[in-house]
């Protein structure tokens, strides 16, 4: 029987490429492409390239203050312990409680999908039916619960199998569209500028859907008290997997606005994929791209637990949630009780999304509601990045720009997405967004009244302080003579 670190989870499990498969599988390229493509060309029709492009520029900000976060405390909690050792311990917690609910209510807007898309390989009427695909997308679920349940080196193989399949068929198409002949309409430059999106309003409304497309990615955080050399490489993975997905998400979504007329888009919903795939090849090229869709779609069912269940062990084990969530499976080195209960809420929402309307209908309000969430705590995310790291942003260029400037000006897009998406949002989708922030206030009143020490003493972040700590073993943080992987005083 393995012995217990005393984090509790297994160190040096993930490598630099494991970690990269980890991030891209995060973003869930196929799924989000299928989960989102009619929504956002709904939201802002020829613009959708455009919507991805500019959304992905301030999110490489919050990518870069994930980074620096990452090199200074390494912590299963990611954003929730960064935020709460920054800015204020109220707003780590809700940051952290932001990210359990998105992953909660994706479980739902994830799974349906899953079961959806597997009962379409056999037979196209049977994916209508909403209750049977709940069942299917629920044996899916549970599939992956008890992957992560069996520890991150099982996670990771499970990953690397499931995400190399989904890529390559991607990649497949890619060819493939390159290669059509045939067009709705003639690809136009204009599609990745301004002038189709509908004022303001309009491009905040496609930036929300733009930013639940590149969510994921921050799993390379959550995963860091269990990668190698975790302060370089889960920075370095995040930026290469957001890279790949974005000229993904690029390449498809352009290859949909020629090859399908708005009408097909809309008509064929989050089957999208699948219509652009029977154009590309007819005949067995939907298949294949249902099927890259359904690996997508259980690949970023496994990341998301991950996030979750490592975000409520560091609750747990800070003692701003239930001490029992810091627990850990003597054999496997997981959170064995925070996967338990997710797993049981996650059922349960299950059963009520049966009584919610169609797979379209759910999915459509569900990112939404995950987009207020998602933007809200990433915007904290690229703040505390910047006061973390307030004492260097001055000693270069480089330091001001990539470690004060884009970081800003993901926090600000992030932030002015949430407020302006608030009017152009259906009032469900506000306030299943807004109402799972608001429900965060309960616990975390109730564990600062019982005082946990999270709220009443946090160690301060400050990257002077730990980096001048890690020069005198070389200069790099987290690696010191005799152990790379021993931890800095900021870290848990």
């Amino acid at each position: 029987m393995r012995s217990i670190t005393p984090r509790g989870l297994q160190p040096n499990v993930l490598g630099t490429f494991d970690t990269i498969v980890m991030a891209v599988a995060g973003s869930a390229p196929a799924y989000s492409l299928a989960a989102t493509t009619a929504v956002l060309v709904g939201s802002v029709g020829l613009a959708a390239p455009a919507a991805l492009l500019y959304c992905a520029i301030p999110m490489l900000g919050i990518v870069l203050a994930y980074r620096r976060l990452g090199r200074i405390d390494v912590n299963a909690g990611a954003g929730y312990s960064w935020v709460g050792r920054t800015l204020h311990p109220f707003l780590g917690f809700l940051s952290g409680w932001a990210l359990v609910v998105a992953a909660t209510i994706f479980m739902v807007a994830g799974s349906l999908p899953a079961g959806q898309l597997t009962l379409a390989l056999f037979d196209p009427y049977l994916a209508a039916d909403t209750t049977l695909a709940t069942a299917v997308g629920a044996g899916w679920f549970l599939a992956m619960l008890l992957v992560v349940l069996g520890g991150a080196r099982l996670t990771v193989r499970a990953q690397l199998l499931i995400t190399g399949a989904e890529l390559a068929i991607l990649l497949l198409f890619v060819v493939g569209a390159l290669l059509h002949r045939g067009a709705a309409t003639a690809f136009d430059w204009s599609w990745l500028g301004f002038s189709h999106f509908d004022g303001v309003s309009g491009f905040a409304s496609g930036a929300l859907i733009a930013a639940f497309c590149y969510w994921g990615w921050d799993v390379t955080g959550n995963l860091s008290e269990e990668t190698r050399d975790s302060r370089r490489t889960a920075g370095l993975a995040a930026l290469v997997g957001i890279g790949i997905v974005f000229l993904l998400f690029e390449t498809f979504t352009i290859a949909v606005n020629v090859i399908l007329s708005s009408h097909e888009i809309q008509e064929g919903g989050t089957g999208v994929l699948a219509l652009l795939g029977r154009a590309i090849w007819p005949g067995w090229g939907g298949k294949l791209l249902i099927l890259a869709v359904m690996l997508s779609t259980v690949a970023t069912l496994e990341t998301t637990l991950i996030q979750v269940t490592r975000s409520l062990f560091a609750m747990g084990r800070d003692h701003t949630m239930p001490a029992a969530l810091g627990s850990v499976h003597r054999r496997w080195n997981t959170p064995w009780v925070a996967v338990t209960v997710v797993g049981a809420v996650a059922l349960g929402l299950f059963a009520a999304a049966t009584a919610l309307g169609s797979v379209g209908d759910i999915l459509g309000e569900a990112v939404h509601a995950m987009g207020l969430q998602i933007a809200f705590y990433y915007g904290l995310a690229g703040i505390a990045a910047i006061v973390a790291y307030r004492g260097t942003l001055l000693a270069s260029v480089r330091d001001f720009v990539l470690g004060g400037v884009w970081p800003l000006l993901g926090s600000a897009y992030m932030f002015w997405v949430f407020v302006t998406a608030l009017d152009e949002l259906s009032r469900t989708s506000v306030a299943v967004g807004l109402g799972g922030l608001g429900a965060g206030v309960v616990p975390m009143l109730w564990y600062w009244r019982k005082g946990s020490a999270y709220y009443r003493c946090p160690a301060r972040l400050d990257a002077v302080r730990a980096l001048a700590a890690a020069e005198p073993y070389g200069g790099v943080p987290g690696q010191r003579r005799g152990g790379a992987g021993e931890p800095l005083a900021t870290d848990f």
